[in-house]
């Protein structure tokens, strides 16, 4: 750096001087006697010698400077010699001594907190700068290693409270990727992850840590070969169970840090055993942080989670509301059918706003999403659900971040958590499940100090059991008319829809099916009613000419039916009881000894039994309660006949009649009483071009028969030629399995002759005998064995002629069996053509190749040495 050099000319001059050390002695001098010293004018009564004075007292001053100089410079060597691992441990130090003094209602932005300087870097880039009221109360505690549980009302930053926890919390132990696992934060869906990651990414850049996402939709080899070198996931439940069973490397024995993220979502039924899987492989020595906007106070929820005194946040519990003050809530009753064209003509009457649709299934969203699309409402249309691969899911997420007016329709996987920018309107299409349900998905518009609207449509069924529950969780909403004049009806165009897809009528079937089920499926009776829903036209509505069959539906009705009869039966059963205390009541003690006196009586006479009056007189409840004393209207007479018995038996045998379950009807049950009455089946005949009757139903059997002139004749089925014929095949049959055993005790006589002739071959081996000889006398035995000339045909006579008398013996004995003319003209010609069939197949063995016996190898040296010998 270059240096300014001037001559002062009132002290010294003759010298040169460095500007900046005489600054630095004159404004010392000036601190010392505190009056101003000017370098342009003189001082009044000051002499040219007395700037001797001066330059030497600038000179010890400049000397006590530089051992000044010195001595900073060999402290700022020495510090500069620790390394920087103990320098950031001692800064660590630091701020742990602060934890105890943390006030969480003076801090009024995050530098008041005891916060590394990174994680306040991250804050301010992600322009995070003042602290809400939950991240305020809970970071102190939080900080300091306790376990936390907080709720707030939607959108006031219950992401943050738990993110710099873990930050800090990691930065702590000087956390790095050999460690191993740190933090896990467990989310219920994975938009609800994916945004927690993006999050994290922006407030944690300027740190060193590894953090992964662990969601459903991934390729699981990637994130297994990464997943054990990762300091913070964020995830799912299914996933990192999965993770926890088939990935080996994976271990959570160094956790520091959980975090449930919408924890009563996790911790219900749904994710019961899969959270209590994933808890078990965890370590008990961790602290547990747990986030939602309804939180839970079950002990049993929370001894799960092995929680060690946890300091309950609750940052709102005191205001009178629960939803933020800025929601403006309403809702409208209408019928089921008219829920389609009321979602349509909300869509067409608010263009330019962001809004976001509920739906209660996911073939719901599959269906009006298409059907939107077709109709073009004017504005974008979205749709999100559990269907959708993941990387759909994703592009959905952002594209809606990025749009300002829009159309989303999705199920409730987009109810929790999810923080979308300047949604104007949320609309529940269905009634949501419960309060709770009711108030994550109101909490996606009005964030932080944000306005925003809700509109719920309810049944008529509805209407009653949900207000009652959104009263009890403090939530006001107020009661809206349609204006008719605006309802547009979309009813035709999607019948027409329907008719030109067969692709779009069947996702409607199934959105009607899956919409009902989901209604048969919730638990509140009271609120959903699947029996009080106007089925036919909520199919006409979404463009069906008729409603698909629900199988489920009549399983509702016998159950509804069930249990209209059991609170019948406690209506009676509470009126009757009512009827008899106030009988005793009328009677009075005098009555009651009297009535016993006369049980008594009965019990002796064992045989005698209580006649009420005749027939003519009046009976019933309406009788006894006007009537005190109904022992002037009996009489008392022996059971000689035994009535009382035969009444009890029938009575006993009517109800074990009734006890016993009303077998289902099938339709052959019901085929065999047609047959028992013998009811006439009603035929269609018309007459052909020949003038014949033609039976056209019931469709005629007709016999199978060589003859055309009987099959016009006979209809039906002709028994006596089947029979015939069943006979001749059956013979056919016989002789042919009778030629097939004779056949096969030849093969094996012919078996036999060869494995002779082979042993007589060794033994005259054995003997020296020449091969020649062997050979000859081989082929001759086996040409004599095969080709026997006393078999042969006599040459001399005709072929006819032994026809002629094999076919005369033939049907001689066909006739010693008394058979008729036809049966013999039948069976002569089956004959010939047996005996036909049998002349080929021994022409055909003739030919066949000769058999010796031999393998291919030996074969082959015989043929070699007959050439040679013939030469």
């Amino acid at each position: 750096m270059r240096q300014r050099v001037i001559a002062c000319r009132t002290c010294c001059p003759q010298k040169l001087v460095d500007f900046k050390l005489l600054f630095f002695y004159f404004k010392s001098s000036v601190m010392e006697k505190g009056n101003p010293v000017s370098l342009r004018k003189k001082p009044e009564g000051m002499n040219n010698s007395d700037g001797g004075n001066y330059v030497r007292n600038f000179e010890k001053w400049k000397k006590k400077y530089n051992r000044k100089k010195v001595q900073v410079k060999r402290e700022r060597a020495q510090h500069k010699k620790k390394p920087e691992w103990q320098v950031e441990r001692e800064y660590i130090a630091r701020l742990v001594s602060r934890y105890g003094d943390i006030n969480s209602k003076e801090a009024l932005k995050f530098s008041d907190f005891p916060i590394s300087k990174k994680t306040l870097l991250g804050l301010q880039g992600a322009q995070y700068r003042q602290p809400t009221e939950i991240q305020r109360q809970t970071l102190g505690f939080a900080l300091l290693g306790k376990d936390v549980l907080g709720a707030a009302k939607t959108g006031s930053g219950k992401t943050l409270a738990f993110l710099i926890p873990v930050l800090e919390c990691l930065y702590r132990q000087q956390w790095t990727s050999v460690d191993g696992l740190g933090a896990l934060i467990i989310s219920p869906t994975r938009e609800l992850a994916y945004q927690t990651f993006e999050v994290l990414r922006k407030v944690g850049k300027n740190h060193e840590f590894s953090a992964g996402l662990v969601i459903g939709g991934k390729d699981l080899k990637v994130e297994s070969e990464q997943i054990q070198h990762t300091n913070i996931i964020i995830c799912t439940p299914g996933r990192l169970l999965q993770h926890m069973d088939q990935t080996a490397s994976f271990h959570a024995a160094n956790l520091h840090m959980l975090v449930l993220d919408e924890a009563d979502r996790i911790l219900d039924m749904g994710f019961a055993e899969t959270l209590n899987a994933i808890v078990e492989n965890l370590p008990k020595t961790r602290q547990t942080l747990l986030f939602s906007a309804t939180q839970t106070k079950s002990v049993k929820d929370l001894a799960r989670l092995s929680l060690k005194e946890p300091e309950y946040v609750w940052a709102h519990e005191k205001a009178k509301f629960s939803t933020p003050a800025t929601l403006e809530q309403s809702y409208v009753v209408c019928e089921l059918h008219q829920k389609v064209n009321m979602l349509y003509s909300f869509i067409r009457n608010h263009l330019k706003k962001k809004i976001i649709v509920f739906f209660a299934c996911c073939k719901e969203v599959q269906y009006l999403f298409r059907v939107l699309c077709r109709l073009r409402p004017g504005t974008p249309v979205l749709a999100l659900h559990g269907k959708q691969q993941q990387m759909k899911r994703v592009e959905v997420y952002n594209d809606f971040l990025r749009k300002n007016t829009a159309v989303l329709l999705a199920t409730d996987i987009a109810a929790r958590g999810l923080d979308f920018p300047a949604v104007n309107w949320v609309l529940q299409f269905d009634c949501p499940e419960d309060a709770d349900t009711y108030i994550h998905r109101v909490g996606r518009t009005a964030r932080y100090k944000e306005g925003g609207e809700a509109l719920l449509l309810l049944l008529p069924s509805e209407e009653k059991g949900m207000l009652r529950q959104l009263l009890d969780k403090k939530v006001p909403i107020q009661k809206i008319q349609v204006n008719t004049e605006k309802l547009q009806n979309v009813q035709q165009k999607l019948e027409g829809f329907l008719a030109q897809e067969k692709e779009q009528k069947e996702r409607a079937q199934r959105c009607f099916i899956s919409y009902l089920r989901s209604i048969y499926l919730m638990k509140n009776k009271e609120v959903f009613d699947v029996c009080q829903l106007q089925i036919e036209e909520y199919a006409h509505s979404l463009g069906l000419a008729v409603a698909p069959r629900v199988r489920f539906l009549n399983k509702a009705l016998l159950q509804k039916a069930e249990r209209t009869e059991q609170t019948v039966e406690e209506e009676e059963s509470d009126e009757e009881e009512e009827l008899k205390s106030f009988k005793v009541q009328l009677k009075g003690p005098e009555n009651e000894s009297s009535d016993s006196e006369s049980v008594s009586d009965d019990e002796a006479g064992g045989d005698e039994e209580q006649v009420t009056r005749p027939k003519g007189q009046l009976q019933g409840a309406d009788y006894e309660d006007d009537l005190g004393d109904a022992d002037l209207f009996t009489v008392k007479r022996k059971d000689v006949f035994n009535l009382a018995g035969t009444q009890e038996s029938l009575e006993e045998a009517g109800g074990e009649s009734s006890k016993k379950k009303p077998s289902k009807e099938t339709k052959y049950k019901e085929a065999k009483k047609v047959l028992k009455k013998n009811f006439q089946v009603n035929k269609k005949v018309i007459f052909n071009e020949d003038d014949k009757a033609v039976q056209l139903w019931p469709p005629v059997q007709r016999a199978v028969t060589e003859d055309d002139e009987e099959e016009d004749e006979i209809s039906g089925i002709n028994v006596e030629k089947a029979r015939e014929r069943l006979k001749r095949e059956d013979q056919e049959f016989d002789k042919l399995e009778y030629s097939r055993k004779v056949k096969a005790k030849h093969r094996e006589r012919k078996m036999k002759a060869k494995a002779a002739s082979r042993e007589a071959k060794k033994k005259r081996q054995d003997s020296g005998e020449d091969e020649e000889d062997e050979v000859m006398a081989y082929l001759a035995r086996e040409s004599e064995e095969e080709f026997d000339p006393s078999t042969l045909p006599d040459p001399d006579k005709l072929h006819s002629e032994e026809e002629e008398v094999e076919e005369e013996g033939f049907t001689k004995r066909q006739r010693s069996s008394g058979s008729s003319d036809e049966e013999e003209e039948q069976n002569v010609a089956t004959f010939k053509t047996k005996k036909r069939r049998l002349q080929k197949g021994e022409e055909e063995e003739q030919h066949a190749a000769l058999d010796t016996g031999l393998s291919l190898a030996e074969d082959e040296e015989l043929v070699l040495h007959l050439l040679r010998g013939s030469r």
